[in-house]
């Protein structure tokens, strides 16, 4: 979860900006909101990752567990495409003449990325059209959430490259969002799944028409800003350490976490907002 830490504050220091991030292997924006937009842009190629994009990335998500001008990520890709996965010839080529610890050391940097992007409290959205493959599936499914077109493929196709579908957390997340038995389909046959198929199975939240995707997402990113972010944050949290809880410690986990939520100002601010019959103004605190 995220708290704001102004600048009076004696920690401030300690707290990176990062919206004024400036990215070397993507695009990277954030508006006056605290909405950030990461675009990977090397439409050429359909947005390949490389060894310094995973690096970059895994290290911009990182760095969103100290920022607090940053509210929500939009996660996209430039030219009608996500991502393509891994570069083949950047990526795959050398892989084949690495030693096992040298791979083992990018394996775990790829997963790296994957853990840093749900270790981030801010809500990650994915903007995803076309091409979704590989590494870049993998982005998509490490979102919070997901909208894609009816132009979008997704396939984890790692079992077409020789390599088992359990590659970056795969087999941990795919079947906690479309259910064990499709991701079994689609880990062990590498196949796309359509952008229908995402829908029906929960994937997608929504399929929009590809020159409003962006648009779609980025109003959904600036309402979330707009909203309670350190209750944002503390909503994340709690999805992701209650995959491992019993009922009954979930329970007992959401009642500390919202008598914590009950202590911030944001709760007061809602209470007096309905009072007042206006909308509330939340500042994150």
């Amino acid at each position: 979860m995220k708290h704001y830490i102004g600048t009076a504050n004696p920690m401030s220091g300690q707290y990176s900006a990062q919206a004024s991030f400036t990215a070397r292997h993507f695009s990277w924006k954030c508006d006056a909101a605290g909405v950030a937009t990461v675009t990977l842009n090397r439409p050429e190629r359909k947005n390949p990752l490389t060894f310094d994009s995973y690096a970059e990335l895994r290290d911009l998500f990182n760095g969103l567990r100290y920022a607090t001008d940053v509210k929500a990520v939009v996660v996209t890709g430039a030219g009608g495409n996500f991502c393509s996965g891994g570069d083949v010839h950047e990526i795959i080529g050398p892989l084949t003449k690495m030693s096992m610890p040298e791979m083992l050391e990018f394996t775990r940097m790829t997963g790296d990325l994957v853990k840093a992007m749900r270790g981030c409290p801010q809500p990650i959205i994915g903007a995803i059209d076309g091409i979704c493959a590989g590494a870049g599936a993998m982005m998509a499914l490490a979102c919070d959430m997901r909208f894609g077109t009816a132009a979008t493929k997704t396939a984890f196709l790692f079992t077409r490259v020789g390599l088992a579908g359990a590659d970056m957390g795969a087999c941990a997340l795919l079947p906690r969002v479309i259910g064990q038995g499709r991701a079994s389909e689609l880990l062990f046959t590498g196949r796309a799944m359509t952008a229908q198929e995402g829908l029906n199975w929960g994937f997608f939240n929504a399929l929009y028409e590809g020159d409003e995707l962006l648009a779609k997402v980025l109003a959904l990113a600036a309402d979330l800003a707009d909203g309670p972010t350190f209750a944002h944050g503390m909503t994340k949290t709690m999805l992701s350490q209650e995959w491992s809880m019993t009922i009954d410690q979930a329970i007992e986990a959401e009642a500390q976490a919202q008598a914590i939520c009950m202590q911030t100002q944001d709760f007061r601010r809602a209470y007096e907002a309905f009072a007042a019959k206006r909308k509330p103004v939340f500042g994150g605190d």
